[in-house]
């Protein structure tokens, strides 16, 4: 059967989108010409905090001090959990060598990037959890410098809870600076910090173009654009809980799109009749924002069998996929496209986003179809080396020299040429171009 929409978004992501690249460009390329006190200017602006910019330990103990003992522990729990999931991530890549041929040898081995740049959101919430994720994946991986930075509130400061968690997972430098002046001061190496060779994090539509922007000349995580999660249920799962994880995705924003995929129409329907009610009970602007997006974005689709919601989850490739449904094992062997995958009742996306270990840092807008999510492997560059005999580097050297003639690259080819003639002088060669 073909599958049908028992609620249908009046708009995607992308709609009314602001224009924001020309502002945001204008002030980086002024933040980068004027330093240090252009980026001052525009803290003060925006962020409406003129205090100390780099934290000094005085002021991390501080911190430290304001934050409960008992959120404390939660932190350092969380932490390890993260901490454990990238160095397993991290036993996977393996400096490795092949003799290719006979004499030549290459290899591979892995360098962690010099310096890196974490931002952790800190206007509508507070991301405690975003300093975890990214500031400890780059720990793991070895960055030599790690800069982490959260926008300060009015008179303020940064939240207590982020420089406390951005310290313990590792952090070198603590920035109370946010939005496109907190990427430009990791970018530009302001305030004492190196340069950032690589950026990540999440953060609003400004922090993303200006990640965007930067892209090529530092490394990025990702291109972001909102949440998104994805719930697969069969007639199995429970609709309660169904509607409780629609929900508290769709608080992030109101424009954080949620979908659930069945073929049980009647559990489809109980959802849609819950989603409202349960939403009330939020607090008022978590509650608009879930108005919001489940009004606008979010889509309720019937399937005929579990192969064609298998196909319908991975046409969305969804940020968060979530699997509430007999065998799955068969789910998790079959969907293809996805962030994060999120296997039974007993997970949940909100444990990802917080504790349970995998990073939340995690493809959006669909870009799960050819990416995976933060780890570290990002902060991680894989190079290659080679070497090789004389006698090795022989046969190389003929089909160098004759590819290279056939492509019009003689430069090429003659250095092919100069290592024949020096080390087998007595021989003669064809090093024409093939035919």
């Amino acid at each position: 059967m073909p599958i049908e929409y028992l609620k249908k978004a009046d708009m995607t992501s992308e709609t009314g989108a602001a224009d924001v690249e020309d502002s945001v460009r204008a002030i980086l390329d002024e933040i980068e010409a004027g330093g240090d006190a252009a980026a001052l200017k525009y803290a003060k602006q925006f962020d409406k905090y003129d205090g100390n910019v780099v934290l000094t330990p005085d002021e991390i103990a501080a911190a430290a001090d304001k934050v409960p003992q008992k959120l404390k522990d939660d932190i350092r729990f969380a932490h390890d959990n993260v901490r454990r999931f990238a160095e397993m991530q991290k036993s996977t890549i393996l400096d490795k060598e092949i003799e290719v041929r006979p004499g030549l040898i290459a290899g591979q081995k892995s360098i962690p990037c010099q310096a890196a740049g974490c931002y952790a959101p800190g206007g509508r919430y507070s991301h405690v959890a975003s300093a975890m994720m990214t500031v400890t994946t780059a720990k793991v991986a070895g960055c030599g410098h790690i800069a982490a930075c959260s926008p300060p509130r009015p008179d303020i400061g940064v939240n207590p809870a982020i420089i406390y968690t951005a310290d313990l997972c590792g952090a070198d430098a603590i920035l109370a600076l946010g939005g496109v002046q907190g990427i430009a001061a990791m970018a530009f190496g302001l305030f004492g910090l190196p340069k950032a060779d690589i950026l990540v994090g999440p953060g609003n539509q400004f922090v993303a173009e200006a990640k965007r922007i930067l892209y090529g000349r530092v490394g990025i995580d990702m291109f972001a654009g909102p949440t998104d999660s994805l719930i697969i249920a069969d007639g199995s799962a429970d609709p309660h809980i169904v509607a409780w994880d629609l929900v508290g995705q769709a608080e992030h924003g109101y424009n954080s799109p949620v979908w659930l995929v069945t073929d049980d129409r009647a559990l489809a329907e109980n959802v849609i009749a819950l989603v409202p009610d349960l939403i009330a009970t939020l607090p008022d602007t978590n509650a608009q924002n879930a108005t919001a997006a489940w009004r606008d974005y979010a889509e309720v689709i019937l399937c005929g069998d579990r192969e064609e919601m298998a196909a319908t989850a991975d046409r969305y490739a969804p940020e968060h996929l979530t699997v509430q449904a007999r065998d799955l094992d068969w789910w998790l062997g079959r969907l293809q496209c996805y962030g994060s995958l999120f296997l039974g009742e007993e997970t949940t996306v909100a444990f990802g986003d917080k504790a349970s270990g995998p990073n939340h840092v995690l493809p959006t807008s669909g870009a799960a179809k050819y990416s995976g999510g933060l780890s570290v492997h990002k902060f991680m560059k894989i190079v290659t080396w080679q070497r090789s005999t004389r006698e090795g580097a022989r046969p190389i050297a003929e089909a160098t020299a004759r590819i290279s003639r056939l492509e019009g690259m003689e430069g090429h080819a003659r250095t092919a040429d100069i290592r024949l003639e020096k080390y087998f002088p007595e021989q003669d060669f064809d090093l024409s171009a093939a035919e």
